[in-house]
């Protein structure tokens, strides 16, 4: 659950991600959607909350967003020097943002599916999440088109392409692989996690 520990670390990340950003416009943009999720999951806790698991990478993909949001995708030092290691001169952390961007909504899609019995089949579980997960990769990336149409100042900050002709492409790759690790590793883990919960709410009532 939302415990303090993880509003500790979130609110943490937060205020040092907000602290003098390299674009104060295109940090909000990048950060909104942390700030959009911290909203929801309050609102769900007690109606629909969510298992420990998915709480605890819903953290993780926010704190990537908010370093992004810091930094920028395209500046992030620590994958500069990752760039430098690999003789690259390409600073991949917005690759490691578009695979949560798979893994996450995947894993929620999972526990939504299985919760609520959307469909019985573990398979067609499997199967719809990579689609939610790919669709919501697809619709943020029509976001950024957007964005950049608006704002052409924030637009390569924010879309983070650096001269990669086949970024998007790239991006949806990965979060379709983070969509596949999720139905892969994390699929039986969360069916655990959600049968404990059942047994905590039975045991409260």
């Amino acid at each position: 659950m939302i415990n303090w520990l993880w509003l500790i670390i979130f609110f943490s990340v937060f205020s040092w991600s907000a602290y003098k950003p390299f674009d104060g416009y295109t940090w909000f943009l990048e950060v909104l959607p942390a700030i959009i999720a911290l909203f929801l999951l309050v609102l769900s806790r007690k109606k629909f909350p969510l298992t420990p698991l998915l709480y605890l990478f819903i953290l993780l993909h926010c704190i990537v967003l908010m370093i992004g949001g810091h930094y920028t995708y395209a500046e992030v030092p620590l994958f500069d020097d990752i760039a430098i290691w690999m003789g690259s001169e390409r600073n991949n952390y917005d690759k490691l943002g578009h695979f949560f961007q798979g893994l996450v909504p995947a894993m929620l899609a999972i526990e939504i599916l299985i919760r609520l019995e959307v469909v019985k089949s573990a398979a067609w579980i499997r199967f719809f999440s990579v689609c939610i997960a790919l669709a919501i990769s697809a619709f943020y990336e029509l976001i950024e088109w957007w964005v950049a149409l608006l704002s052409e100042q924030a637009a390569e900050s924010f879309l983070g392409t650096q001269g990669y002709v086949w970024d998007t492409q790239s991006d949806m790759a990965m979060a379709l692989f983070g969509a596949m690790v999720a139905i892969i590793l994390f699929y039986q883990p969360i069916i655990r996690q959600i049968q404990q919960l059942k047994r905590g709410d039975l045991a409260e009532r």
